[in-house]
């Protein structure tokens, strides 16, 4: 089996942790078929899981949400789901909030060109890390919009950062 890219944490600034748990997905885990891609011969559900967030610091103004797959064969990974502007007062988000008509925050376009979540879709080989992650923002708002990159909205999320809690969730293979 050949190196593993690092997570896309790792070269960033270190910030505090808060914790982060789903009814849906385990740290470590397998993702379930419920988040898998629905194309591209996948035949999942294409639902974000159910987040749930705690222990942030008293300071956050809002969070954002991303879900990244860092062994993508792209050269620079895969975004999954960018959501930012999601106001301090939200701590938890259902099954299926990722969706394009969601009610809570803005989507920015994934790697399928969808403004909402985009399941798990690996080539065959080794399974892929999903990168499930809730970052406390020192803004209400980011100033962007739904047509911004995830690169870009990703550049915004890092120089906003108060803290951050991580699932990292595997599939394929």
């Amino acid at each position: 089996m050949a190196a593993k890219p690092p997570l896309p944490h790792e070269f960033l600034p270190q910030v505090p942790s808060f914790t982060v748990t789903s009814d849906d997905i385990t740290d470590g885990g397998r993702l379930p078929d419920a988040h898998v891609f629905d194309d591209w011969g996948f035949t999942g559900g294409n639902k974000s899981p159910h987040l749930r967030w705690s222990g942030f610091p008293a300071e956050t103004r809002s969070f954002a949400v991303t879900c990244f797959d860092p062994d993508a064969p792209t050269g620079s990974g895969f975004w999954h789901w960018s959501l930012f502007d999601v106001p301090a007062e939200v701590i938890e988000l259902q099954t299926g909030a990722g969706s394009e008509d969601a009610k809570v925050g803005v989507h920015a376009r994934n790697d399928y060109g969808v403004k909402a979540f985009g399941g798990a879709a690996p080539p065959p080989g080794d399974p892929h890390r999903y990168v499930f992650t809730v970052h406390a923002l020192d803004v209400e708002s980011l100033g962007l919009d739904s047509d911004t990159s995830p690169a870009v909205v990703g550049f915004n999320i890092t120089a906003h950062t108060l803290a951050r809690a991580v699932i990292v969730a595997e599939y394929g293979g």
